[in-house]
């Protein structure tokens, strides 16, 4: 049974994120703000939001990665703009955020990579104030043999077995499209370094969860573990995605995900 506070407590714990959230505003003036333009929609936004984000089982930064790719994912144009700063404030570097948009590209399609590639370095040139973003890099060129080898490190996460024979595999199931996943998904995003494993899975599960991709959870919550996430971490995620993603998404994950990693739960 999940602990029960007083409503005291949880606005306290609200507060103590939008004062993150929004540096030069006066949380209880957010609160009334909110309240008074959009009523019971708005005063929830300041307690149940600001209440979420300041839960310990997951850190604020894990928070802001799993909540910008979210949010891109669902072409969330305002709301990404703002969490793009949050999560620099949250402890995310440029670079990071910037190869989250990588993984969107591939889970969510280009256009909404694009998309939101706007939407962020909006945000990150605001918080550089700077007119023009610089330092970005080309992908690394490489042929389909050296994707085919940085893959073979990442075949667990496509549930492909071990090593270079996972891709003639996962062809038979799925034809060109496996090929696809494999040598871009894995052979190039996946095996980047800028983020962490344990991130990229973070990133990958929270995608899959607000697009309402439950097929895939199993076999990604499996891999998660291999990547550092626990089932504690994951039931957070799935908290917290129920305000992002909503309740029937989230809880439709939950149940996928605990069915696949009960036996396996660190």
């Amino acid at each position: 049974m999940a602990a029960s506070m007083s409503y005291e407590t949880r606005h306290a714990a609200a507060a103590e994120s939008f004062a993150i959230f929004f540096p030069d505003a006066e949380p209880e003036r957010t609160a009334a703000s909110l309240a008074r333009r959009l009523g019971a929609l708005g005063s929830m936004a300041f307690d149940v939001v600001g209440a979420m984000w300041s839960r310990p089982q997951l850190s604020r930064r894990d928070r802001s990665l799993m909540i910008i790719s979210v949010l891109a994912a669902q072409a969330r144009d305002e709301e990404l703009i703002v969490h793009t700063r949050i999560g620099l404030a949250h402890g995310l570097v440029r670079a990071e955020i910037e190869e989250i948009l990588l993984f969107i590209a591939a889970l969510a399609g280009f256009p909404a990579a694009m998309a939101a590639s706007r939407r962020v370095d909006a945000a990150l040139k605001d918080a550089e104030d700077v007119e023009r973003l610089e330092g970005r890099t080309a992908a690394k060129a490489k042929s389909d043999d050296e994707r085919d080898a940085d893959a073979a490190r990442f075949a667990f996460v496509l549930a492909a077995g071990e090593g270079g024979a996972a891709l003639a595999r996962l062809e038979a199931a799925s034809g060109e499209a496996a090929a696809t996943a494999w040598r871009w998904l894995l052979g190039e995003i996946w095996s980047r370094e800028v983020l962490a494993d344990r991130d990229k899975a973070i990133v990958t599960l929270a995608v899959h969860i607000a697009l309402g991709a439950t097929d895939d959870l199993p076999r990604l919550a499996r891999a998660a573990l291999r990547l550092g996430l626990t089932r504690a971490d994951m039931d957070e995620m799935t908290n917290h995605l129920a305000l992002y993603a909503g309740a029937p998404r989230a809880l439709a994950a939950a149940r996928a995900i605990r069915r696949a990693v009960t036996a396996k739960a660190p």
